[in-house]
């Protein structure tokens, strides 16, 4: 059952992304209704932190298969509506924008009510919002009836832990990412003139959109040698400890390491940075404490002038407390990289030439899997011993995906 936990988990994914939209926030914003959205996100994420654990039960609780069909409908019934106001959203800018339109785009926009309260009366959009909400609660209310945990930390439930990734990447079966790697060594080879000897580039973006991929393929880049003196990676993960993370620094950097003590570990990772210019990755940050990162940097600061940093995380604000400078965001793919990731993972090859009778379904398998690359590379897997275009359907139409769905 883990294809429908990628799925399902990628699609809450990108829906709390939109939920999020500082545009349609402030758009809805005199209505109320951003209020509404920020709640419903919140009651989401809580959702998404067991939906590890209902995907583990649902073959052994039917209520919790149940529980499982609701969330999706759910979730495509709140996807709509949040279409619906981010088209209200476009269509009044194309009215403030564009006065002098032609009289069939003004016609066009005149089924538009100019007014944001019209427009929700006439939408039925009220009762939208309290159908939803009152379904989201009940969801939310059934997770502890059906003793639905979070993913917690240190669980000895591997199922539910994340792989932990290394700098080692094969940039043949990377799609889409030439732009952000360009742009991401640019920034890394670019001499700053800043008080720190050290910069830290945030990287963020949702769960499995491919930030640690992108690290990776820069990282292992031929422009990078001999740029820096020193090159190291760390996956950091839910735990930030700083003794293991500076241990793994100093390990990569001058060899065999026999401390523990965190003081004697950043005494020698200082020693062994002093007047050196390197390459940091730490993959994977999730924690929020200033506190804990003014330790861990400490010894970095030894480093020589155009030192770099590298983060990659979920979380703006773990970005906004390790760095300065503005983060890099990481978009979904678009549907022509996500169709060749999926026919390389399925197929072995970029492209659907050589089986044209699967590039249709493979076109509903990536938009299914929402362009998010871990879901597309994770289908691709499975699809990988389906060699006729019934069985790809089968997979398709399989009830992994629970009841509804939507092309």
């Amino acid at each position: 059952m883990a294809i429908g936990e990628v799925f399902l988990g990628a699609f809450v994914t990108v829906l709390l992304e939109r939920l999020a939209s500082r545009e349609l926030l402030k758009f809805l914003r005199p209505s109320g209704i951003d209020a509404q959205l920020k709640k419903w996100r919140r009651t989401l994420l809580m959702i998404k932190d067991v939906l590890t654990d209902a995907e583990n039960k649902q073959t052994m609780y039917e209520t919790v298969k149940e529980w499982l069909i609701d969330l999706e409908d759910l979730a495509y019934d709140l996807d709509d509506l949040v279409d619906k106001l981010n088209t209200e959203n476009v269509q009044r800018k194309l009215m403030e924008n564009d006065e002098e339109s032609t009289s069939q785009v003004q016609k066009f926009l005149s089924t538009f009510s100019n007014n944001l309260s019209d427009f929700i009366s006439e939408r039925g959009i009220n009762s939208e919002l309290q159908d939803i909400n009152e379904r989201l609660e009940d969801l939310a209310e059934q997770i502890s009836m059906l003793s639905l945990v979070m993913n917690v930390k240190g669980s000895s439930d591997k199922t539910g832990e994340r792989l932990q990734l290394t700098s080692v990447v094969e940039e043949s079966e990377v799609h889409g990412r030439e732009k952000d790697k360009v742009d991401l060594l640019k920034m890394l080879l670019e001499v700053e003139s800043s008080d720190s000897p050290v910069s830290v580039i945030p990287i963020v973006g949702m769960g499995g959109v491919g930030k640690t991929t992108l690290v990776q393929l820069v990282y292992n880049d031929d422009s990078l040698k001999g740029e820096f003196d020193l090159m190291a990676w760390a996956c950091v993960s839910d735990e930030f400890d700083a003794s293991r993370i500076t241990k793994i620094i100093l390990e990569k950097v001058s060899g065999s390491c026999n401390y523990t003590d965190l003081n004697m570990l950043q005494v020698k990772l200082k020693e062994s940075l002093s007047n050196k210019r390197f390459l940091v990755v730490f993959d994977d940050v999730w924690n929020e404490k200033y506190g804990d990162w003014d330790i861990l940097r400490r010894p970095f600061l030894a480093g020589k002038p155009g030192s770099k940093i590298i983060v990659t995380t979920r979380l703006e604000k773990v970005a906004k407390i390790m760095s300065r400078i503005p983060a890099y965001h990481l978009n979904l793919l678009s549907d022509n990289d996500a169709l060749s990731l999926l026919a390389q993972h399925s197929l072995g090859t970029k492209t659907f030439d050589v089986r044209p009778d699967l590039r249709d379904i493979g076109k509903s398998v990536v938009r299914r899997c929402q362009n998010l690359p871990l879901a597309v590379k994770s289908l691709g897997g499975l699809l990988r011993t389906k060699a006729s275009p019934n069985e790809w359907e089968g997979v398709l139409n399989s009830d992994i995906w629970t009841s509804r769905r939507k092309e």
